[in-house]
C-alpha cells in the first residue's frame, strides 16, 4: 500500500470511529444512517458498506445494540415501564422495539424485566451489565438465556 493509499485508509477509519462515536452519545437521539452520513459528508450507501467492513455490522445493527444494551440497563433497574424504556432509548415503535430487543437479548422486554431484576439482585451495575450483554448471534436458539 502507498504512502497516500495508507493515509486515506486512515482518515476513512477516522470517519468511521467518529460515526461509531456518535453513535455511542446520541443512541437516544433520533439518527439514522442517512443522518451518520450527512455528518461525515459520504453517502449512506458508502457509509453502511465501509462501516460494516470495519465494525462486522451496519451502523443501524449498531445504534440499535447500543440502545438494546441502555434499555437492558433501564430494565434492570425496575423503575421504568417497558414503553417509558422504548422511548428513552430512541425508539419511536413499540413494536420495533420489542422484536429487535427479543432478537437480540431471546427474550421480550417485559419478561427481561422481571426475570433480570430477580437475577441481577445485588449484583454491582458494572458486573450485571458485562453479564447480560447482549450478543449479536442470529445463529443463537430463540430461548431464554440464563440472566446469572
Amino acid at each position: 500500500m502507498t504512502s497516500s493509499a495508507a493515509d486515506q485508509r486512515l482518515r476513512d477509519l477516522a470517519r468511521l470511529r467518529r460515526v461509531r462515536d456518535r453513535i455511542d452519545r446520541e443512541y437516544a437521539q433520533p439518527l439514522d444512517v442517512e443522518a451518520l452520513a450527512r455528518g461525515v459528508h459520504v453517502s449512506a450507501g458508502h457509509l453502511s458498506r465501509e462501516f460494516k467492513a470495519a465494525y462486522g455490522e451496519s451502523p443501524y445493527s449498531y445504534l440499535m445494540t447500543r440502545r438494546i444494551e441502555r434499555a437492558m440497563a433501564l430494565l434492570r433497574m425496575g423503575h421504568l415501564s417497558v414503553t417509558e424504556v422504548c422511548f428513552a432509548v430512541g425508539c419511536s415503535s413499540l413494536g420495533t422495539f420489542s422484536t429487535r430487543f427479543t432478537e437480540l437479548v431471546g427474550m421480550p422486554p417485559s419478561t427481561y424485566r422481571r426475570l433480570a431484576a430477580q437475577a441481577s439482585a445485588g449484583l454491582p451495575a458494572c458486573v450485571a451489565k458485562q453479564v447480560t450483554r447482549p450478543v449479536r448471534n442470529r445463529e443463537a436458539p430463540v430461548t431464554a438465556p440464563s440472566l446469572a
